[in-house]
C-alpha cells in the first residue's frame, strides 16, 4: 500500500487526501497539510515511484487511481481529495472509476487531457548529478543548475534525495518509460455527479477555454477558479489563497 503521512486527527469532517504532482512527494504538501488540519484529519499520499511508496514497472492512470481507492479503503470510506497535476489526473480517474471513493475533489492546476511537453528531460538531469559527489543537498542542487534547471525545480527535486543512501526515492526508470502515459490521460466515457473544483494558477496555461467542454463532460459539478499570482505551482507560490480557496470549496 501507498506510503501516507498524517496530519491532525479524524473528526465530524471528511478526511481529506492529499495526491502529489510528478517528482513530488507527501512531504512537499506538509505546509498546506498541516494549515487544513486544524478542522479535520488531512493525509498526505506518496504516489507509487515516488518517496516512500513501492516501486513498481508500470505509472498509468488506473494503477494509481487503484492505488489511492485501497488507501481510502483501508481508511474506511469516502474522502474530499487534492491532487495537483499528475496527483490531479490520478484523482479525476479514481472519481471515474471508483466513484463512491470521494467526496469531493479539488483538481490543482490540471485538466482530463493529452499535453504535448514531456517532463523527461528532468528524469536525464537527475541521472546526470554525481551522487557520489554529494554531501548535502546544495552540492546536488549546484549539478542540477550546471544542467540548466531552474532554481525552484532545483529545490524541488532534491527534497526526494535519500542523502545517507546517495539515491534518489523515485524510480525513474518507470517514470521514464511510461511518461507518454503520465502526459496522456484515459480514454473514457465515464461521468462522476460530485462536486469538483479546477483551481488554476493565473500565470498557468495548463486548463484553458477549450478544455472546459470536455471537464464539464465528465464533470457534471465541475467548477473553475483562478489563484492570482501564480503559476502552475499554486501552492507553493500562494498558498495563503490556496488554503483559503479549499477551505471554502471543502466547507460549502
Amino acid at each position: 500500500m501507498l506510503n501516507t503521512i498524517r496530519h491532525g486527527a479524524p473528526t465530524d469532517k471528511p478526511t481529506l487526501m492529499i495526491a502529489h504532482g510528478l517528482y513530488g512527494s507527501a512531504r512537499n504538501w506538509g505546509a498546506i497539510a498541516k494549515r487544513l488540519c486544524d478542522e479535520r484529519e488531512v493525509i498526505a499520499i506518496d504516489m507509487r515511484n515516488h518517496g516512500s511508496s513501492p516501486w513498481t514497472e508500470t505509472h498509468s492512470y488506473h494503477n494509481m487511481a487503484d492505488d489511492l481507492a485501497e488507501v481510502i479503503a483501508a481508511h474506511g470510506g469516502p474522502v474530499d481529495m487534492i491532487g495537483h497535476s499528475m496527483g490531479g489526473k490520478a484523482a479525476m480517474t479514481l472519481a471515474l472509476n471508483h466513484p463512491q471513493a470521494l467526496r469531493r475533489l479539488l483538481v490543482a492546476d490540471i485538466a482530463p487531457v493529452a499535453y504535448q511537453h514531456s517532463q523527461i528531460q528532468y528524469i536525464h538531469a537527475m541521472r546526470q548529478v554525481d551522487l557520489a559527489k554529494v554531501e548535502r543537498r546544495s552540492d546536488a542542487e549546484a549539478q542540477l543548475a550546471n544542467l540548466g534547471v531552474e532554481k525552484a525545480l532545483q529545490s524541488f527535486f532534491t527534497q526526494s534525495l535519500d542523502l545517507p543512501n546517495r539515491r534518489w526515492r523515485l524510480n525513474l526508470d518507470t517514470l521514464e518509460r511510461d511518461m507518454p502515459h503520465i502526459m496522456g490521460f484515459p480514454e473514457t466515457e465515464a461521468q462522476w455527479d460530485g462536486s469538483t473544483l479546477f483551481l488554476s494558477g493565473a500565470a498557468s496555461d495548463y486548463v484553458l477555454p477549450e478544455h472546459r467542454p470536455l471537464i464539464k463532460a465528465r464533470f457534471s459539478r465541475s467548477h473553475f477558479a483562478k489563484l492570482p499570482d501564480c503559476g502552475h505551482w499554486l501552492h507553493a507560490e500562494n498558498p495563503r489563497a490556496f488554503v483559503a480557496t479549499a477551505r471554502g470549496f471543502f466547507d460549502a
